[in-house]
């Protein structure tokens, strides 16, 4: 099992980029997937984007095209850098892994390992 922290969160104005990090410590980076989800104010937390072991990704329909999500397994890192913010991706932030293969990469439940998240301001 991997334990992440989360870093790179902060406030930035519409339009704007940021470039968030999942560190992890644990055995298994090189073979787990690594996702990002997201929680806004009131809402229920929502999958941003995955990619697995191979460098295969998957993004929500509301951040494709502005966000990316990258590997580093030399660092055991992962990356989500977010660019053309919008003040609708206001969140806490947080990364997630799991070793095994997904049945659904939306899925929260079928993530092992959690990071307490960054809180991500868009706002002018």
């Amino acid at each position: 099992q991997l334990q992440l922290v989360e870093s790179g969160g902060g406030l930035v104005q519409p339009g704007g980029s940021l470039r968030l990090s999942c560190a992890a410590s644990g055995r298994d980076f090189d073979v787990s997937g690594i996702a990002w989800f997201r929680r806004a104010p009131g809402q229920a937390r929502e999958g941003v984007t995955f990619i697995n072991s191979r460098g295969n990704t998957y993004y929500a329909d509301s951040v494709k095209g502005r966000f990316t999500i990258t590997r580093d397994n030399s660092k055991n890192t992962a990356y989500l850098q977010m660019n053309s913010l919008k003040s609708e991706d206001t969140a806490v932030y947080y990364c997630a892994a799991k070793a095994s293969m997904l049945r659904r990469w939306t899925n929260e439940r079928e993530y092992e390992s959690w990071g307490q998240g960054t809180q991500v301001t868009v706002s002018s």
